[in-house]
């Protein structure tokens, strides 16, 4: 079924990028609409006879803080580590802090103006693109939410597990509470190291998960960068320019998918995009450890093949598109045509992503939104990262709104500079990427989208 999900969607896209008409249109929407459907009664019962996949995507993750609380504080948490735990109620809402040896539980606001305040602040994040100062409307979530806890923050690491728009916002930007200065706040991620997680045990689950696997990779890194998305792109001049294609360099990874017949059909070249992948592939010095798969190469068929397993870094550098609406959608964007200038599907959907096997230490989308995906209750947002995370990947760096191509380039090099030559974890070379750049007098806009999820040590 998923097959023919994937080869609907493929349809889809041609039709789009040709000529076509509404009766056509609708019929394939109509397919994919019935696939769905059908695709959503066979997971149900996937879910119900597989316990390992429910276990990643469907924990409940309150019940699992009340019910196995000394479990996650011995199996997931250390001294230095903090679990602030969100849950956004009608009347009022809670935090629930838990560190190696306690448990503290704090009333907050009601979910509805913490959410408000929420939307706000990313809001008024996205906006101002040439101011490097906090937003205001961060202090006054910061205040919502983190003041209350403010005496247990202090140099910990902080594990985030979210609830409703607090799943969508960074963090790292909320002001440290009681930091103000006048009108220059510090930023959280001045203090703290900050990992978000759909689940409290949701570690604890890929713990156990990498426990069964092979030792670590022989090789370093794969980069997927600079795929080839039209036919009017400069690497296929002789194709012939379909009706409805456009010529762009798109300053951003992606799009949403909701509301539109599809805006992933006509994307725009991104050409810092192999700038980045040819950066970070010099930190490598050794040629036998590093896979590279540029333009065409950047295709669904290179990563299905078994080889990706064998690197400790996978790093995608395309478009994002997200549906928050149905996940089996989302998707990142690779080739849709090979050398020979035939159109070829460059939907690596979230449904094949699950198929995926992929064992390694880290998965870096480096691409628009591929952070969020669909708010279900109980088990958080359901997108790209899920599927990477039941793929194998210990860890995921994702993005929370529409980065800029080249600031993005920029960013990245100093992440995997951290961690290539300078032996950093990712978790800590992400901050201090992000560090370099807040000193640097970058607005937050440019460095904050991005996230780690999963696994810290």
């Amino acid at each position: 079924m998923l097959q023919h999900l994937n080869a609907a969607e493929f349809q889809k896209t041609k039709l789009l990028q040709g000529q076509y008409d509404n009766k056509q249109l609708n019929n394939i929407k109509q397919q994919i609409e019935s696939l769905e459907s059908q695709l959503d009664d066979v997971q149900a019962q996937i879910r119900v006879k597989s316990p390992e996949y429910a276990k990643l995507t469907q924990s409940n993750k309150f019940d699992e803080l009340v019910l196995t609380l000394p479990q996650i504080q011995q199996l997931v948490l250390d001294d230095n580590t903090l679990l602030l735990e969100y849950s956004l109620g009608e009347e009022r809402s809670f935090l629930w802090a838990v560190s190696k040896k306690s448990i503290t539980s704090y009333e907050l606001p009601k979910g509805t103006d913490i959410e408000a305040a929420a939307l706000a602040f990313k809001k008024e994040l996205l906006e101002k693109q040439n101011s490097a100062a906090i937003p205001v409307s961060g202090m006054k979530l910061s205040q919502m939410i983190l003041a209350p806890v403010a005496n247990q923050l202090k140099q910990k690491r902080l594990l985030v597990v979210g609830d409703g728009a607090l799943q969508t916002i960074p963090f790292t930007v909320l002001p440290i509470p009681g930091s103000s200065k006048g009108n220059t706040p510090a930023p959280l991620l001045v203090q703290n190291e900050i990992v978000t997680l759909p689940s409290a045990s949701s570690i604890a689950v890929l713990r156990n998960e990498l426990k069964k696997r092979r030792p670590l990779a022989p090789k370093t890194i794969a980069v997927l960068a600079f795929p080839v998305f039209s036919s009017d792109d400069e690497r296929l001049k002789k194709i012939p320019r379909p009706r409805n294609a456009q010529s762009r360099d798109s300053e951003s990874r992606g799009s949403e998918l909701d509301n539109q017949i599809d805006e992933c059909v006509n994307l725009g070249s991104l050409k810092y995009t192999e700038t980045e992948a040819n950066n970070i592939l010099s930190l490598e010095l050794n040629s036998t450890k590093k896979f590279s798969a540029l333009g065409f190469a950047a295709s669904v068929s290179t990563v299905v093949k078994p080889d990706l397993s064998q690197y400790q870094i996978v790093h995608f550098a395309t478009h994002g598109c997200v549906s928050e609406k149905n996940p089996q959608l989302s998707k990142l964007v690779l080739s849709r045509f090979d050398e020979k200038g035939d159109n070829i599907d460059g939907n690596l959907n979230l449904n094949k992503i699950y198929n995926l096997n992929l064992p390694v230490e880290l998965v870096t989308l480096s691409a628009c939104k591929t952070g969020l995906g669909k708010n279900v209750q109980g088990e958080g947002l359901v997108g790209l990262t899920r599927g990477f995370m039941y793929a194998g990947a210990k860890r995921v760096v994702v993005s929370l709104w529409s980065v800029n191509d080249l600031t993005t380039a920029t960013l990245m090099q100093t992440f995997y500079k951290k961690m290539l030559q300078e032996h950093q974890n990712p978790v800590a070379a992400m901050r201090a990427a992000q560090l370099e750049m807040w000193n640097s007098g970058k607005a937050p806009y440019y460095w904050a989208a991005f996230t780690i999820q999963g696994e810290w040590q």
